[in-house]
Parts: structure tokens; sequence; C-alpha cells
């Protein structure tokens, strides 16, 4: 080893580096995550190596002319919906998800409906051959002559090739995979991930061609490598979704060029990913009629809003602690309505097991679903199902009051669309909405005239 070597290791998880092993990482507090790593002298073009490079000058910023920005379209509604209307030039979309979940499959969908319109799209695997990705595509009836697809992990070699054959867009598939040479740690690393990612960004930002990275997650869910990846790309997406289920959710955490609140809502087939553009129908198709414990409700995803169905079962539970099993709600607030149920409305649920469900695997972190699961427990508590074609909407203060949402007559026009008669909302909001022809519209103040309402 040369003297200006020198090792170092760093977390595999964070980043964080440290001249000696630890056991616990004193950034993410995550045990056993330091790998040892060569840090070798910095190759004097350092990430700009294969890219021309251009001195740049500062201007003023009111000298900079700007024209309208035409964005590329997919050929998916539901992806272009969530990247904010279609893709922007240069820019850098990092979308992550569970292994299985369908990444590769949107990306060879996407890529062919940019194919149709003449545009010529190059997809890297470090993960397939090319013999695989022709089969897969074959499935999924996404050949054409404008994809052109390789199998490479060096990223000096990917670079080098997107200069010779100038694609209009480009995937990496996945981020993990790539290799830098001027780095000795293994494909995977902290460091392989960084310096990956930067160079991928540089070349976006250079040559103007939109770039999509294929990034894996860890066991918590977040994406794989160091934050400072979510940092540097344009748009984060997670592809979201059981696979046990059908229904795959695309959602946008970080966008620069849109809104961070869509969703695109997509159905796993044998032939790929078939667009659902209209969610509510589908989650509340399977609803059991006149059931206890069932309560629909609203969510708003950016600017549609969806009918969602909230199931609950409260039962006496046989030991010491009652048992709380939440799926796809927050578990801490779920835990907190609890409490203002015991305090306001003189429910005995310490004495009950509580299990909690969302129809279709959908996550809601909304505060405006807080009626929903208080009508829920009560429901199957009460063992009396809601009135027929009633559904509920409403925030849940600590003291018992219910307080107003955002949007609320687009969530009132969503209900009267899919049949509801009859709409429990929070009175505050009342007194600022118009009058929906068809649909009664009940204003309560406290969580105690709610649940005399309702049962």
């Amino acid at each position: 080893m040369k003297k200006k070597d020198k090792n170092i290791y760093i977390c595999q998880s964070c980043g964080y580096n440290s001249p000696k092993w630890m056991g616990k990482c004193p950034e993410c507090e995550n045990w056993d995550s330091f790998v040892e790593e060569m840090m070798q002298p910095k190759n004097d073009s350092g990430p700009l190596r294969g890219v021309a490079h251009v001195q740049a000058r500062p201007v003023p910023i009111d000298s900079i002319t700007l024209e309208d920005e035409i964005r590329t379209s997919t050929g998916i509604n539901e992806f272009d919906r969530v990247l904010g209307g279609g893709l922007v030039s240069g820019s850098l979309v990092l979308i992550g998800g569970d292994p299985g979940i369908g990444k590769s499959t949107l990306m060879l969908q996407a890529l062919y409906g940019l194919s149709l319109q003449n545009l010529k799209v190059l997809y890297v695997s470090g993960e397939e051959s090319i013999r695989q990705i022709k089969l897969r595509s074959k499935r999924l009836g996404t050949i054409g002559p404008n994809i052109l697809v390789v199998s490479e992990i060096d990223l000096d070699s990917i670079i080098s090739m997107v200069n010779s054959e100038k694609p209009d867009v480009l995937v990496i598939d996945s981020i993990q995979t790539m290799f830098n040479s001027d780095l000795s740690s293994a494909p995977g690393s902290v460091t392989q991930v960084r310096e990956s990612a930067m160079r991928l960004m540089i070349m976006a930002k250079k040559t103007g061609i939109p770039t999509f990275i294929v990034g894996h997650v860890t066991k918590e869910g977040a994406i794989a490598g160091p934050r400072l990846l979510e940092h540097m790309v344009d748009t984060v997406l997670y592809f979201e979704g059981d696979r046990s289920h059908v229904f795959r959710i695309l959602r946008a955490v970080k966008n620069r060029f849109g809104s961070t609140n869509e969703i695109g809502v997509f159905e796993m087939k044998e032939k790929g990913l078939d667009e659902v553009p209209n969610p509510s129908a589908v989650f509340l198709s399977e609803r059991p009629s006149n059931a206890p414990g069932s309560v629909v409700t609203t969510s708003m995803e950016g600017t549609r809003p969806i009918l969602i169905e909230i199931q609950a079962l409260a039962s006496a539970t046989s030991f010491g602690n009652p048992r709380r099993t939440i799926l796809g709600l927050d578990q801490n607030k779920v835990a907190l309505l609890v409490a203002v149920m015991e305090k306001k409305l003189g429910l005995h649920l310490m004495g009950h097991d509580i299990f909690m469900n969302v129809a279709g695997g959908v996550k809601v972190l909304e505060p405006a679903v807080d009626m929903g699961i208080v009508a829920a427990i009560a429901s199957s508590f009460l063992d009396r199902p809601l009135p027929k074609g009633c559904i509920v909407m409403g925030e849940i203060g600590l003291t018992g009051e219910v307080r107003a949402i955002s949007h609320i007559e687009t969530r009132v026009s969503e209900t009267w669309k899919m049949g509801f008669t009859r709409c429990i909302v929070p009175k505050s909001n009342v007194k600022r909405m118009t009058e929906v022809e068809g649909i009664e519209i009940i204003g309560v103040n406290t969580v105690i005239q709610a649940v005399e309402t309702l049962f």
C-alpha cells in the first residue's frame, strides 16, 4: 500500500466516516454497519471525466431568459401525473421499491411509450443479460427498434456509450450495481453509489438527457446507500404495495418540477402494469354491505381525492396487555384516537384487542381520516354498521373536537360521484362550502356528536 493511500471505515447505512471501526454508528445508530474502504487520491478530472466541461461564469438572475418547458410524455398517464406532467429535459429521477414490486417492469413500459414517439432510449441493466431483458420485454409486449439495451456495470463505459449513441432517455437499473474504477470499494458500497450518482447527475445536466435511476431499498424501506443520494436527484419516487396484492402505488416524496403529493395507481397483471384511472371504484369494489367495522372515508393524494375503506375489529382480549395491530395507518395516531374515545365516549377499549386495516394495501397518513378510524372502531365495538350510503371525514383533536379539513368540496364531489348520499363532516367546513345536490351534509363539532349521529 502506498503512503498516500488511507483506509477509513464508512457506515453503509448513512455514509458516516470514521478513522477506526465502531460497532454502532453514532449518526444513524445502526449496529455492525461499518465497512473498511481504501481512500485513494482523487483523479484530476474527478466526476467530470467523460463529460465535456466548460468553465461556468455567474450571471445576474434577472438576465436569464426562460422558455416554456416542454415535458415529454411517457405514454403512461399515471406515471406522468406523479412526475408532474411528464419528463423534464436533464432531470434525474430516482425510483425505489421492494424487490419484485415492478420497478424494472415500469421502466420498460415507460421506455416503450417513449420509443413510440420516435425517441431513442437506452436501458442499461447491471443485473440482467440482454437475453433476459428480451424475454421480459417479449412477455410485456415492449419490443421496438428504438429501445437500445445493454448489460454493463462499468460507469466509464456507460458514459462513453451515452456520448456515442446520444439517447433521448437513459435508464440505469440499478445504481447499486454500478462500478467506478477509480474506487477500490465493491459495487453497492456507499462510496460507489455516491460517486456513480454524482457522475450521472453531472452528465444529465450537461447533456440534457432525462435519466432514471433504479434503487434498491433496505429492510426499513429507505433507499439503500447514503441519504445524500436523495438530495442529489431531482425527483424521488417510491413504488409501494404488497406483492400479495395486485395494486401498486407510485408515490413522489420529492419533486423539483411538480407536486410531492401525487400518486399513481397501477394494477399488476400478467402482461405488466395497467393504469387504474378510478382508484376509488377499485378500492371499494369488494366492500361488504351492512358490515360492522367497515367505514368509507376520503384521502387527498395531491389533486386527486380517493375513497378508501377502513376496517376495524375490536374483540375482548385474552391476555394481560391488549394487542394493537395496524396496517396502512399510523400506529401512534390510532393509539391517540383510542385514548380520546376512552376519555370522551366512555368506551372501555383497554380490555379489547384492536385490529385495523386499509383495504387494498393503501397507506394513509392524512389527518382527515381520523373520523373514519374512530367510526370504524366504534362500529366494531358496538357491533353496529354505519347507515347505508354514509361516509365520514374530519380531523379529531385531543379534546375530542372535530377540526376542519382541506379540499372539502372536492372530497364531497367525489363522494357524490361514487353514489354516497350522506356525509358527516366538520361543522366549520359546512359554513364555508356550497350545497351539493343529491347528498346530505351533516356538520359535527365533537366526536360525541359524530358517534351519536352515526349510531
